[in-house]
């Protein structure tokens, strides 16, 4: 058992170096997404219905609501923004959408304190039908630079299935993005069905999609036989977490294992997160979304209306106690040490000597748990600070308490 147990630290260790000797790194020599980017994404609001008065005004929201404050500093401009090309292949925006252009935008956006995402497909078109990337990829992301674009959120639609033609795709773009002269963070977006935990970084890529677009529920309904299944089903937040657990030992510092959207406060509103069967949560489940994505370190793009956010919005999105998980310097993905039919129990070590802890209910009826520290892991005394309701509720070697249906306790553990 020791052997074994030895041997599977070994290789999570060789993945980790493997990983950090094949990212990309920023024109300095830093690290590119040193930790979770976290941002405001327009597909899931807006679709591809969209203009530069809609971006503006999501730039002055993020400043006003707290949002960039609290560390969501990328506005990402998803699919619809584009215009064709002009009559040197130049890719341009939609001259009726974008009048001012894009890089009046990054402008002003960067003018806000924020940095500026945009969108292109490893294809002629996009998934919405629009101007695409593939064997323009020099050009293009020369022209994302002139812009001033700080992220490039790279899609999958209308490419071929095969794992060696997507690595090669999206090998060229992030060449080109390191050769393009500014340091654009790259997002591969081929919903985990290539598996691009295993060579994301090899190829540039700074954070990977683990599965299917997120749907503004809980679970699927319909149980799916394998990740591919969740793109007719309709991927949950429970279904993206029970996948992307399995990939902790790909993430940290520079490549991280994205799980997609966040649709807190979407509350089943239209749109794509209201496709297959996305007819909301409740605010119980949007807190286990933000809790789990916070410690699995997974990026954190927001896709509700700022300028309208209630109070619940606000105190789930806005708590920097909870960010300050996701955001931690030394950028390991929890780990699942319990998961069964009734709970999910994750632990993340943190740069202090810290330990965060989530205790998940799978169960559709409250449960009263009852978990000693030791069988997660961790031995001796600790000081419980639970990161919801913002102070200490205990000392000891375990926790026992009542946890509702779907939700997910938060806590910080600080040995004593």
């Amino acid at each position: 058992m020791k052997k074994k147990i030895l041997i599977h630290l070994l290789v999570i260790l060789f993945i980790g170096i493997c990983n950090v000797k094949a990212q990309s790194k920023a024109i300095d020599g830093s690290i590119i997404a040193p930790t979770p980017p976290m941002g405001w994404m327009t597909w899931n609001y807006f679709a591809d219905n969209f203009n530069e008065k809609d971006i503006r005004e999501m730039a002055d929201a993020m400043v006003s609501s707290g949002m960039l404050k609290a560390g969501y500093d990328y506005l990402f401009i998803d699919d619809g923004w584009q215009g064709g090309r002009d009559n040197k292949n130049n890719i341009i925006p939609d001259p009726v959408k974008f009048p001012s252009g894009i890089k009046a935008l990054a402008d002003y956006v960067h003018s806000k304190g924020l940095k500026l995402g945009i969108y292109s497909d490893a294809a002629p078109l996009t998934c919405a039908g629009y101007t695409a990337s593939l064997n323009f990829e020099e050009q293009d992301a020369k022209t994302f630079a002139s812009w001033g674009i700080d992220y490039l959120k790279y899609d999958y639609c209308g490419a071929p299935d095969d794992m060696e033609i997507a690595k090669t795709r999206y090998k060229k773009m992030g060449d080109a993005l390191r050769k393009s002269g500014r340091d654009i963070a790259f997002g591969i977006c081929e919903w985990g069905d290539r598996k691009p935990w295993l060579w994301g970084a090899q190829v540039g890529g700074q954070l990977w999609r683990t599965t299917a677009d997120v749907r503004d529920k809980w679970k699927s309904l319909k149980p799916a036989k394998n990740a591919k299944d969740l793109h007719g089903t309709g991927a949950g937040i429970l279904d993206i977490v029970d996948y992307s657990m399995n990939y902790a030992a790909y993430a940290g510092p520079g490549h991280w294992n994205d799980m997609d959207m966040l649709v807190v406060g979407r509350y089943g509103k239209k749109g794509p997160s209201g496709a297959l069967g996305g007819t909301g949560c409740t605010d119980t489940e949007y807190q286990s979304q933000m809790s789990l994505w916070t410690i699995m370190n997974s990026p954190l793009a927001a896709t509700n209306d700022l300028r309208k956010m209630n109070a619940e919005t606000k105190r789930i999105l806005l708590n920097t106690e909870v960010i300050a998980i996701n955001q931690d310097a030394l950028g390991k993905q929890a780990v699942a040490k319990v998961n069964n039919e009734k709970w999910s129990v994750f632990v993340k070590p943190l740069s202090n000597g810290d330990f965060a802890v989530a205790i998940l209910n799978r169960a559709d009826n409250a449960q009263k748990a009852n978990f000693s520290f030791a069988e997660l892991g961790l031995t001796g005394n600790y000081e419980i600070r639970d990161l919801w309701q913002h102070k200490v509720i205990g000392k000891g070697k375990k926790w026992d308490g009542k946890v509702i249906s779907h939700e997910t306790k938060l806590f910080r553990l600080k040995k004593i």
